[in-house]
């Protein structure tokens, strides 16, 4: 079977491979669709300190269950639209043992350290293949990416009477944005990016920043009544908004970073500031309601949430 492989920096193949077999305890899986992740971006422009090449890329995943394994439960068969979870957990490390994992010390990712799913059959265990009843083959590949979101929400304790600002309206910044308007936050987007800062609207934000033409602090004071935003999520992974988050937030806010910052960061502490660390999930547990309570529960049905399509900027159909 054919795959896509970034071989080096800039270099990319189309290679011929074989076609993994279907063992105890495994699903096949025939994928669908693969969404480009931004680290897939910075694997192909040799910016991706973490990637072992050559690699094929995807973890965000789309695909439909083509046969399943012998000790395979009954609730996997074949046809099932289903997403999967990307990441390796070793079940001993100090975060596995403390049940993050998640954060596991010694993870492999799809498409990072291990091949990922850019063919046309991937053989996984079962226990890391996400059902998605009610979701098209599409949107399951929509479900990893838009998790991390929903995940920050979760670890900043995001309820209805917060105001929450998220910087950088790409998918991840994009999936803060539909839960924390969910949970009936009032939601500040801020981005470079005016067609994104407009899809940020029509998922939820109520409140919109160009922080290349405009004074992002005087209009976060006029928003807010001069209290900043309670939670600040950032979600661009640079020097320059990493500083922004602690310096924007209000006093006593809590700031969770999902970025990566590709440079040292330098900015001063300051006693009034929470942090939350960063952190990014996949699994069954995304719309579960984490250490808070707010006064109107979200909506969790699935396809339910948002217009999925409006997420979705360029799509291209593959013929192997």
């Amino acid at each position: 079977m054919k795959a896509f492989q970034i071989i080096s920096p800039l270099h990319t193949a189309l290679k011929e491979i074989d076609a993994p077999a279907c063992r105890a305890g495994e699903v096949l899986l025939r994928i669908r669709y693969v969404g480009f992740c931004g680290s897939d971006l910075n694997t192909y422009l040799g910016r991706n300190p973490m990637v072992r090449m050559p690699v094929i890329p995807g973890h965000e995943v789309g695909a439909t269950i083509e046969a399943v394994g012998t000790d395979v439960p009954d609730f996997l068969c074949p046809g099932q639209h289903v997403t999967v979870n990307p990441y390796t957990n070793c079940g001993k490390c100090a975060a596995c043992r403390n049940g993050r994992v998640n954060a596991c010390e010694h993870n492999e990712t799809f498409g990072v350290q291990r091949d990922g799913t850019m063919t046309e059959l991937v053989a996984v265990p079962w226990q890391k293949v996400v059902t998605a009843n009610g979701l098209s083959a599409r949107d399951c590949a929509l479900v990893e990416p838009m998790s991390v979101g929903f995940h920050a929400v979760s670890r900043a304790q995001v309820t209805d009477i917060d105001t929450v600002m998220v910087i950088g309206c790409g998918m991840i910044g994009l999936g803060a944005i539909v839960r924390a308007a969910l949970r009936g936050a009032k939601v500040i987007a801020v981005d470079l990016d005016d067609e994104k800062l407009e899809v940020a609207r029509s998922l939820g934000a109520t409140c919109l920043l160009n922080s290349k033409t405009e004074d992002v602090h005087a209009r976060l004071m006029e928003y807010t009544g001069g209290l900043g935003p309670d939670v600040v999520i950032e979600a661009v992974g640079s020097a320059p908004t990493y500083v922004m988050a602690v310096q924007e937030v209000a006093f006593t806010g809590r700031v969770v970073y999902i970025g990566y910052a590709k440079s040292d960061v330098s900015f001063q502490t300051n006693y009034r500031k929470i942090f939350v660390p960063w952190s990014a999930i996949c699994n069954r547990d995304i719309a579960r309601q984490t250490g808070s309570s707010p006064t109107k529960p979200p909506s969790n049905k699935p396809g339910k949430c948002c217009n999925s399509g409006r997420m979705i900027r360029l799509r291209f159909s593959v013929s192997w």
